[in-house]
């Protein structure tokens, strides 16, 4: 076991190119990746107690942190090595896991050290090891899947009320106010226009009287694996913090129940919203501001997509994708506001 094992970045990072309309998938190209031998991953394991190295497994996707799969004499791991978040930044989203996991959520559990630590280091970048999750990601959802999700969600915002860490959501409005004047110089006077006005109108609606705790932030279709038609994982816990309730359960709307024409599909935006209520009721407030947080949601991923595809990062994206997916599902939200379809 000496050869040299190579890996490409795997999604877990701000600028989450794989969030994209499904057409789209087949243009992932990334670029960012940390070499790990074989022989550093056996001396690495001598940290743990999970067994020793049986096959070190490069996963080929995504574009902020480095991944392989891991397989030990005891079982089945995913081994991250961060290429952009610090070891001071990830406690909280190593510890947001555990907490998650230990309520019965289906997400990575990391593993701890010898030392009871879940973040090491590996080839000068901190890593750590995750429980390997089942399943697949569903590309092509239907309303059965939106229903499972949307009880998913309701189960995490129900199980991270008890967690006692507090990081505001790092993508939130004061991200948007700062990547704003970034992207500015590079659109069109109708898209200024557009983004200024989007930013007023949430800068005016957006509830901070809402229900709020920690929320995922990013459930897009990869970063929840379904197996025999149930959710074996959800995963890419590093968009985390502090935000509404309703502003996590609409970024998943945006892609879970998005139609072709940039336009909720009723079925799955129905059963996704049932599904979460039969686990947490909204309150008549949050029912009120979903037209809000669909907007709210598609403007951060609008942005994103523009900060990613005018200003990338060497070496870490090569295909950007087109912000004009979530520019147009915007667009869209703006002309027709989309209620809030169940009691």
């Amino acid at each position: 076991m000496g050869h040299q094992a190579l890996v490409t970045a795997r999604s877990q990072s701000p600028a989450h190119a794989p969030h994209d309309d499904p057409s789209a998938h087949s243009n992932r190209t990334m670029a960012v990746f940390t070499p790990v031998s074989e022989t550093q991953a056996e001396r690495m394991l001598e940290r743990y107690t999970i067994g020793h190295l049986v096959s070190l497994e490069g996963i080929p996707s995504g574009i902020e942190n480095t991944n392989y799969f891991l397989t030990t004499s005891d079982g089945r791991y995913v081994l991250t090595l961060f290429e952009k978040l610090t070891a001071a930044e990830l406690p909280f989203y190593l510890e947001l896991m555990h907490h998650l996991a230990s309520h019965g959520i289906p997400c990575p559990r990391p593993v701890a050290d010898r030392d009871d630590r879940f973040l090491t280091e590996l080839n000068g970048k901190p890593a750590s090891i995750v429980t390997r999750l089942r399943g697949k990601s569903e590309m092509s959802p239907g309303v059965a899947h939106c229903l499972k999700v949307g009880e998913t969600i309701g189960r995490m915002h129900v199980a991270a009320r008890t967690y006692p860490a507090t990081l505001d959501n790092p993508r939130g409005p004061h991200w948007w106010a700062v990547t704003t004047p970034r992207v500015t110089p590079y659109l069109s006077a109708e898209e200024r226009d557009m983004l200024v006005s989007e930013l007023r109108f949430q800068g005016a609606h957006r509830h901070d009287a809402l229900p709020r705790g920690v929320v995922h932030a990013d459930l897009f279709r990869d970063n929840v694996l379904f197996a025999d038609q149930d959710i074996g994982g959800v995963i890419d816990f590093y968009f985390a913090g502090r935000d509404a309730f309703m502003f996590d359960l609409a970024v998943a709307a945006n892609d879970w129940c998005m139609g072709a024409d940039g336009v909720l599909d009723p079925a799955r935006t129905y059963a996704l919203l049932e599904g979460y209520r039969d686990v947490r009721l909204p309150t008549p407030t949050e029912r009120a501001a979903w037209p809000v947080m669909l907007r709210a949601g598609a403007l951060r991923f609008w942005l994103s997509r523009l900060d990613d595809f005018h200003l990338p990062r060497p070496g870490e994206l090569i295909h950007p994708h087109d912000p004009n997916h979530f520019k147009r599902i915007l667009s869209n939200h703006v002309r027709s506001p989309a209620a809030w379809p169940i009691g």
